[in-house]
């Protein structure tokens, strides 16, 4: 008998330990980032009203702050998005985005680069998708890469955020030019992607639109639909401030990336400027500090899904 009530006791004592313990969570790794240069004070900021239109649910986006900010929502009927009035060959791409906080799972945010308007059967795509990945990491960071069309080939790495991505805004930019892509939050870059000119065929190299978008990813983002979205919590709805695009602009009548414009090079142009085109060492620690203690998925290590290797992993 008093076997049976220890029993009993140990039982309760783990069930309530279950119930009040804090779940697992990208919020609970309190790490200190390294210190970066901010290049996001480097650029002055492009309202949404000039530099955006609506690319589709309309009613779910709002402009606030005379046009420099604005709300997406996604709700039963319709997720929304933005897409640039310009494209772009090569430049900085950068916005302030504050996630909608509570149970979020299969919402993604996704902040890109892409022409496939232009390009239907061989785009190019940059990708910073921001994942409402399941009921213990609310958020995650996943990165991706295509380039002329090559979809059936996803480049992802996904990343563990070192702070909770609703409570304020948080940088999230892209590098994008001849050298490499880089990917950076907080100005701390996360992933770079060098273009050695051995493996052309999978680096972008046509103009592209910047997009933000946020939208239902149920059965694609959270291990095939095991988390899907519940619109009882919704509508779900993300801020934008602080928007950048800077970089070689395209003229409406333009195709091709000789008749853009970026200015004389300079330490100042994401194009050529020797802060763009090359990291730093405090950069570059700073990216073996985020690859090491926050990426949790390369897609260079999954050896289950590629029997061979993509060769940039080689």
């Amino acid at each position: 008998m008093a076997l049976l009530l220890l029993n009993n006791l140990i039982l309760a004592f783990l069930l309530f330990f279950c119930i009040m313990a804090p779940k697992v969570s990208s919020h609970n790794r309190a790490y200190a980032p390294p210190s970066v240069a901010r290049l996001t004070d480097l650029f002055g900021h492009v309202s949404v009203d000039q530099g955006f239109s609506t690319f589709f649910g309309g009613s779910n986006v709002k402009r606030i702050n005379n046009g420099s900010m604005a709300t997406l929502a996604l709700d039963k009927s319709s997720g929304s998005g933005l897409v640039s009035r310009n494209k772009y060959y090569h430049g900085f791409f950068s916005a302030a985005i504050k996630l909608p906080s509570g149970l979020s799972s299969g919402v993604v945010l996704a902040f890109y680069l892409s022409n496939a308007d232009s390009y239907p059967h061989n785009h190019d795509e940059i990708d910073i998708e921001l994942l409402g990945h399941d009921k213990r990491n609310d958020w995650v960071l996943q990165t991706n890469i295509y380039a002329n069309g090559g979809v059936s080939t996803g480049r992802e790495e996904k990343f563990y955020f070192w702070f909770d991505p609703t409570a304020q805004h948080h940088y999230y930019s892209i590098i994008w030019n001849s050298h490499h892509i880089v990917f950076l939050v907080d100005n701390v870059p996360v992933r770079e992607f060098p273009n050695t000119g051995a493996f052309s065929s999978v680096y972008p190299s046509k103009p592209m639109s910047v997009y933000v978008t946020i939208w239902d990813g149920s059965q694609w983002a959270t291990h095939g639909g095991k988390y899907p979205v519940n619109y009882k919590y919704a509508p779900f709805v993300v801020s934008l401030a602080e928007m950048e695009m800077a970089g070689c602009v395209l003229s409406n009548s333009a195709s091709a990336p000789a008749s853009c414009s970026k200015g004389s090079a300079s330490s100042l142009d994401p194009v050529d400027g020797q802060q763009f085109t090359t990291l730093s060492k405090q950069q570059v620690a700073a990216l073996d500090w985020s690859r090491r203690k926050l990426m949790f998925y390369s897609y260079c290590k999954d050896t289950t899904r590629f029997k061979v290797m993509p060769p940039e992993c080689k």
